[in-house]
């Protein structure tokens, strides 16, 4: 039950953090738009780690599960400011 909470809340607020941070920089328009709009994607995304953490099988499959999906969108992130710069 530990590793549940652990992965729901903890790891859950980080994989939104990283996919708001990778939708913001994918989106087009404005950047403060697109912060706006993945700031709010963002509070589902959380809400739904959450929900997988307490639904999946086991807690080390949700775990896993929720840091890839983490570095998923790190990777996206990165490759994204490696390739056009911060701004």
């Amino acid at each position: 039950m530990a590793l549940r909470v652990v992965s729901a809340i903890p790891l859950g607020y980080a994989v939104a953090s990283l996919w708001a941070m990778a939708i913001a920089r994918l989106l087009p328009g404005a950047r403060s738009e697109a912060t706006i709009v993945a700031s709010l994607i963002a509070f589902v995304i959380c809400a739904v780690a959450a929900m997988w953490a307490f639904a999946a099988r086991s807690g080390w499959r949700a775990f896993w599960t929720l840091a890839l999906a983490g570095g998923a969108a790190g990777t996206i992130a990165w490759t994204s400011i490696a390739m056009s710069g911060r701004p």
